[in-house]
């Protein structure tokens, strides 16, 4: 699913990155741990192709068999589109707009029949428990209904791989529980693979796989 070889970041004179390698196979739910400016962020924007890595030094990326590295800002814009999602720590939705609405904004961007997206968005808050909030705008939300219309807004056009930075950060314990588990449901339900930053010991703890990053560097890439 995802094949990283080499990766580093410089912001100037400052590396970030040095030489991350990593595999991760479809259905994987993986966490990345470490202390804060280890660089778990800059890898996962690297990985959901948000920021890209230093040019001047060889590396490999390749996402579902694609070298996005090699793509032009057009097509890749499209593969990101159309096969990642991306969860953040505050919940990113528009306050002007429904969650319905919300959840609808990359299928649009797809170019999906308003018809089609906003019968997949309800199927998917229903799925998440929230038939009864298709209309409300996020200030009407709890935090933790917010972020579930944030992972319906992710899952919209089927992406093989879901990106989370933090995704539980901003919420009470058991909304953050509530939360962890629905990853895991969602993997065994419809075969995502997830790549989670996070800080809490019971989600990092939970994947498949949890690999800390120090200084830049994976220090256990195969546990």
């Amino acid at each position: 699913m995802i094949l990283a070889k080499n990766i580093h970041k410089y912001y100037g004179d400052l590396q970030v990155l040095k030489g991350v390698d990593l595999h991760i196979k479809k259905g994987e739910v993986v966490s990345i741990v470490g202390a804060s400016g280890a660089g778990k962020t800059t890898l996962l924007q690297i990985l959901g192709t948000l920021d890209s890595a230093s040019s001047h030094v060889d590396f490999e990326l390749s996402i579902n068999n694609t070298n996005v590295s090699g793509l032009k800002d057009k097509a890749l814009a499209k593969f990101r589109n159309e096969h990642i999602g991306f969860i953040f720590q505050f919940h990113q939705l528009l306050p002007e707009f429904t969650a319905i609405e919300n959840v609808c904004l990359p299928a649009f961007i797809k170019g999906t029949k308003k018809s089609d997206a906003e019968k997949r968005a309800k199927e998917l808050l229903d799925f998440l428990g929230l038939s009864n909030r298709y209309d409300h705008k996020p200030n009407e939300l709890s935090g933790g209904e917010q972020q579930r219309v944030a992972v319906a807004r992710a899952l919209i056009n089927n992406p093989d791989l879901i990106f989370a930075d933090e995704p539980s950060g901003n919420l009470d314990s058991e909304s953050a529980k509530n939360l962890h588990d629905l990853f895991f449901k969602l993997r065994n339900e419809f075969g995502q693979t997830f790549v989670i930053v996070t800080h809490n010991a019971d989600l990092a703890n939970m994947a498949d796989r949890k690999l800390t990053m120090t200084d830049g560097k994976i220090i256990n890439p195969k546990s």
